[in-house]
């Protein structure tokens, strides 16, 4: 596995050794050791997945704490464009985001710490989307910021994205006090 540390301190994109042939591939998505070797020691206690179409924009959500969450993001089919936003108010990089693109195909795995809001759009159908988290999945925590707010100029490479209700209620960036 080859971990690469990204600008917005936290973020870290992980490469998986893949092993294929003509009976298809095998690759390690996870090893403790080897996370926490790279500066990864989150406890992951709860994996979600999700099945979407094409457009389907989900986020940008976080989970205020004590439950906020880091996440371990990869695509087992279809892709997606992952985006993270840093919430932490104390940060040197407090409101920028990091975009990406991952696949299935280039199996790219996404470690964001807590103290982000997450989201991400598909760019095919039948797209299949897996996280790890390392905090359990609380309603009265959970809150969001507007997908298109023009403070973060996000390119999300489309202008009328599938949205949840949730999501198109949600308040903008600069109404948001942050508690990381």
């Amino acid at each position: 596995m080859n971990f690469s540390r990204l600008e917005i301190e936290g973020l870290v994109v992980i490469d998986p050794n893949v092993f294929e042939d003509d009976r298809g591939y095998f690759y390690e998505s996870y090893n403790k050791e080897k996370f926490e070797q790279n500066g990864i020691k989150d406890v992951f206690v709860q994996d979600n997945q999700s099945l979407s179409q094409k457009d389907v924009l989900r986020g940008l959500h976080f989970q205020n704490p004590p439950y906020s969450q880091a996440k371990l993001i990869r695509v087992i089919q279809g892709s997606v464009l992952d985006v993270a936003v840093d919430l932490r108010k104390d940060s040197k990089t407090y409101g920028e985001h990091f975009l990406i693109e991952l696949s299935a195909e280039n199996n790219k795995m996404f470690y964001i710490p807590a103290g982000f809001a997450h989201g991400f759009l598909t760019l095919e159908d039948d797209t299949i989307f897996s996280y790890k988290c390392s905090n359990v999945y609380n309603k009265e925590s959970e809150d969001s910021i507007l997908w298109n707010d023009k403070s973060l100029n996000i390119d999300w490479r489309v202008d009328n994205p599938i949205l949840s209700e949730k999501d198109k209620e949600s308040k903008s960036f600069n109404d948001y006090v942050s508690l990381f």
